[in-house]
């Protein structure tokens, strides 16, 4: 499993001067905490998490964390400015010609992920990307044809589908990566025009953290209680206790990398 967790965050600078984005704490813990807890809890247990911009910190942060029983987190320094497909492609020599997982270190969903694995498996091409639908930021005005209002909608969602992230990957996707990639334009788009390259629709909640503004809200969300990724997180934070205590942990299956 690879977490891309070497981008500055300049949209984020209220916090990003100080430290990396993914250090950006959502409910007193790190937003890269909860993407993998959101991946432990669904069977992953080895990430990757590709560094750059104060990486040191991120280090610091996963040598000092206590991950559940089986869990492995380890940090890769792809350099400092490196762009997204540069730094799988640094990944490349750790991934074992195996398929693998990748996301981002600052998008949180409820999503299934072994319905993501099942969806890439029946398809059998290289690249399975999810795509959502986002909330949109504006009240929409709806208006018939002479300009007339006829209606207002409170912030729906847009009927266009984005790249939410979590992607599937087989390892002969590593060969459309070079050091200077930017995963999100040639390499994907590159894949689409072969026909590599598919959808998994994800119809539930999904939020990327870009602004001070996201990070206000997946904080208020977190302390409502109904933050809809937070059961599995608070799951593994309570097996990573009880493994310090000597408590028995279910075993996991083995998970793509």
């Amino acid at each position: 499993m690879v977490i891309l967790c070497g981008g500055r965050g300049t949209r984020l600078q209220e916090h990003t001067r100080e430290i990396p984005k993914p250090l950006v704490e959502i409910g007193a813990m790190p937003i890269v905490w909860h993407v993998i807890q959101l991946y432990a809890g669904q069977g992953f247990d080895r990430f990757l998490l590709a560094t750059g911009y104060k990486g040191e910190l991120i280090e610091r942060f996963v040598a000092q964390e206590r991950w559940p029983v089986g869990v492995q987190v380890r940090c890769v320094d792809t350099g400092l400015d490196t762009p997204t497909g540069g730094r799988i492609e640094k990944l490349a020599p750790l991934l074992a010609g195996a398929r693998f997982c990748a996301t981002y270190a600052d998008g949180l969903a409820d999503i299934d992920l072994s319905a993501l694995l099942a969806c890439h498996a029946e398809h059998g091409a290289l690249a399975t990307m999810t795509v959502v639908r986002p909330q949109l930021q504006f009240g929409v005005t709806e208006l018939d044809s002479d300009g007339r209002v006829t209606g207002f909608r409170e912030k729906p969602r847009s009927e266009h589908w984005i790249n939410g992230g979590f992607f599937c990957f087989d390892a002969g996707a590593l060969d459309y990566l070079d050091a200077d990639s930017v995963l999100e334009r040639a390499p994907l788009e590159r894949l689409a025009a072969e026909g590599q390259l598919r959808a998994h629709r994800h119809e539930g909640f999904w939020e990327c953290m870009d602004t001070y503004k996201d990070a206000v809200a997946l904080n208020d969300l977190w302390a409502s209680g109904t933050a809809p990724w937070r059961a599995g997180a608070q799951a593994t934070r309570r097996r990573a206790r009880n493994s310090d205590t000597g408590s028995r942990t279910p075993r996991r299956r083995r998970s793509p990398a």
